[in-house]
Order: C-alpha cells, then sequence, then structure tokens
C-alpha cells in the first residue's frame, strides 16, 4: 500500500487486538491485489439497549488504479458478527472478491458470452515495433502492444485508425495495459467475404 492503513472506530474505544486483526487482513490483500492504493476502514459496534450481543459492521474503501472499492458488511444481516473478527474476516473476503473483480475488468478478461474488446490503433511505431490502442471498453488508458502480439495479416500491415479486438494481458508491461493478442478487423465491420473489383 501506498498509503498506511487507516482504521476509524464508531460506537467503541480503539482495541489493539482488532487493529492486528485489520492490520493482518489488510496485508494479506495487499499482497494478494498488489496494486492497491490506500485502505480505509470503519469499525461500527451499533448501540444496543438489549440483552442481544451487538452485532458489527465493517466498512473498508479500497483506492486502486482507476478505482474506488467500496465494501459494507453489515451484522444485521449476520448474527454471526456478533463476533467482530468475524465481521473483520467476512469484510475482508468481500473486498478480496470486489478486487478479483477490478482486476478481471482492468485486464479486459471477456466470458464467453461478453462481446470482446475492441479498439481502434492510435498510435504506431512501426520501425520500433510497437502502437497503442485506445478502447470502446471505458478503460481509460491508452492500451500498448507488440508486434509480436499481432494475429492474421501481422504488424507490418496495421494503419492507425484501423479497428481491432484485442485481449489484456494480465501482467503489465513498462507502458502500462498491454494486449496480448491484437487481431485487425479493419477501418469498417466488414462481414463475410470482401468483393474487390
Amino acid at each position: 500500500m501506498q498509503l498506511p492503513l487507516q482504521i476509524t472506530y464508531r460506537h467503541m474505544e480503539r482495541s489493539d487486538a482488532v487493529e492486528a486483526a485489520v492490520q493482518r487482513h489488510a496485508e494479506r490483500l495487499d499482497r494478494f491485489a498488489g496494486r492497491i492504493m490506500a485502505c480505509r476502514v470503519v469499525v461500527i459496534a451499533p448501540h444496543r439497549h438489549h440483552r442481544q450481543g451487538k452485532l458489527y459492521e465493517i466498512k473498508i474503501d479500497l483506492t486502486t488504479p482507476g478505482e474506488e472499492i467500496a465494501v459494507t458488511r453489515e451484522g444485521s444481516q449476520n448474527h454471526a458478527h456478533e463476533d467482530i473478527y468475524v465481521a473483520i474476516r467476512d469484510a475482508f473476503n468481500a473486498a478480496a472478491r470486489a478486487l478479483e473483480d477490478h482486476a478481471r475488468r482492468f485486464r479486459g478478461d471477456v466470458k464467453s458470452h461478453v462481446v470482446p474488446l475492441h479498439g481502434k490503433i492510435i498510435r504506431l511505431f512501426p520501425y520500433e515495433g510497437y502502437g497503442f490502442i485506445a478502447t470502446e471498453s471505458g478503460i481509460s488508458q491508452e492500451i500498448y502492444f507488440h508486434r509480436n502480439s499481432v494475429t492474421g495479416e501481422g504488424f507490418d500491415k496495421l494503419e492507425v485508425g484501423e479497428e481491432v479486438r484485442l485481449v489484456i494481458a494480465e501482467r503489465e508491461s513498462p507502458h502500462g495495459p498491454q494486449a496480448s493478442t491484437v487481431t485487425a478487423i479493419g477501418k469498417h465491420h466488414l462481414v463475410g467475404p470482401s468483393s474487390e473489383a
């Protein structure tokens, strides 16, 4: 994490044991995700005026490149959350799932029923053997690609403005997100064989 972990308590006193548990889960999450810039945790013990145990609520806000992820685990939905450590564990498990979803969206992973990621080549460096693609998927950064990732006709036939289908690689390049596979689909979405005069 780039910024120190922040822990806030509501309706309860600060606790070294709770702080240690949150710290342990946050460190595990940071090792798992690796791209967390900041983590803020709010531990809430609701007021109870009857004999039932307190049901804890845990809020986690994560800052990652390009997205804020907020997770809330409310004790009112799960009586196991009378145990503050169970509530903390469940909240961090939910945060890990949210980070996995974010990572899949960031990489452009698609399921078979989803339309493939499309984009247009916006810059080409033919002598250096690479270029950049702007996507239509809402990913704000340009996607780097190398000549070796281009299928079909190959890198040398590509032009700026040409539409492509792409798959985002799991690992980033020094230039940011990169495409593992780039397939040219032309300047116009041609369907079927093209007719030449």
